[in-house]
């Protein structure tokens, strides 16, 4: 069977308040620990409308206290935002309050616009960018028990990020280029694609990885994990529907306008995207997995088996229609569950 987990980016609809939006991503986590998902990870964007997942690890917290199985994580932390010790201080506690159900995936993206990410790094000229090989190794060392020892002249200091710890995180690298799969691959790191934001150079991008990996004590062998968006409805006209709300979103965000809290599914077919969208959102859909419940396992297995990896993490698109509870996402509900009774 292929395994399922989750990339939630808590989505703010028209109808919710930020509020609303953290209750329906706690009310999918307990669908997604109820139906036996390996991980949900939350997402770290900033400054954006129809996006609430600004602090992965203290959304993480919030997830982990509200299931009692799944793993929870980041998809990911954007590490040139934060200093290293700083999210291997929080990382590190999670692991200490819920030992064995951490992962702390890392990206090098900025999750925001040139402003905010100049605030995020108080006023750093740099983009944290030029140092991220060397901040992924050193978060590597600081979630570990014994943590590093770091030079101070020719004085040894030890540091660690918690004491006494028992157990450490897993760290996994995330990206969309040759960049990341290359230094996951040399790090001897699992790595997870971001299939759903990218769409093409998936294939290559693994096979670069498991070409490139150096095997650790912790890491062996390869270990990935591809990103997709889905929707799933008892029929696939349906499924087309719920995905609709989503689908508008990315074409504002590819084609540099305004964003705005996602529309209702209602909505969004009351206001047709121009003739000229037609193409861009044919090959931005492209990748997606949108469907009834056979033909999206059929799609979900299918991209296993490419890519070779037993995993492959959902990020449920299905948006809502009029009426729905505001502290509730149903349709992406319904896609965790559908999905996996049919991958059974």
């Amino acid at each position: 069977m292929t395994a399922i987990s989750v990339l939630d980016l808590v989505p703010v609809r028209s109808d919710q308040t930020t509020a609303d939006a953290v209750a329906a991503t706690l009310a999918l986590a307990r669908v997604a620990d109820e139906v036996g998902a390996v991980r949900y990870w939350v997402a770290e964007h900033h400054n954006m409308p129809a996006v609430a997942a600004t602090n992965a690890p203290l959304l993480m917290a919030l997830v982990a206290a509200a299931t009692t199985r799944v793993r929870v994580g980041s998809g990911g932390v954007m590490l040139p935002n934060h200093s290293p010790l700083v999210v291997a201080e929080q990382v590190a506690l999670l692991e200490a309050a819920y030992p064995g159900r951490v992962d702390v995936g890392i990206g090098r993206a900025p999750g925001s616009d040139p402003v905010t990410s100049h605030l995020l790094r108080r006023g750093s000229t740099g983009d944290g960018v030029d140092t991220f090989d060397d901040d992924v190794a050193a978060l590597a060392g600081l979630v570990r028990p014994e943590g590093v020892t770091v030079r101070v002249g020719s004085t040894s200091y030890p540091l660690r990020a918690t004491p006494r710890a028992v157990s450490a995180p897993q760290l996994w690298l995330l990206g969309s280029s040759s960049y990341s799969a290359q230094l996951a691959g040399r790090l001897g790191l699992p790595y997870v694609f971001a299939h759903h934001f990218a769409g093409s150079g998936t294939d290559e991008a693994v096979a670069l990885y498991r070409r490139t990996f150096v095997p650790s004590d912790a890491m062996p062998e390869p270990r990935t994990i591809a990103v997709a968006n889905v929707a799933v409805a008892p029929t696939t006209q349906e499924a087309h529907r719920l995905a609709l709300p989503q689908v508008r979103t990315m074409w504002r965000l590819r084609s540099g306008m305004t964003l705005e809290p996602q529309e209702l599914v209602e909505d969004a077919e009351a206001a047709p995207l121009p003739a000229r969208a037609d193409d861009a959102l044919a090959a931005l859909t492209a990748s997606w997995v949108i469907g009834d419940p056979t033909s999206a396992a059929a799609q979900v297995r299918a991209l296993a088996t490419r890519l070779g990896t037993d995993e492959i993490m959902i990020q449920p698109v299905a948006g809502a229609t009029r009426g729905t509870p505001a502290g509730t996402s149903p349709a992406r509900e319904q896609t965790l569950r559908l999905l996996t009774a049919a991958l059974a």
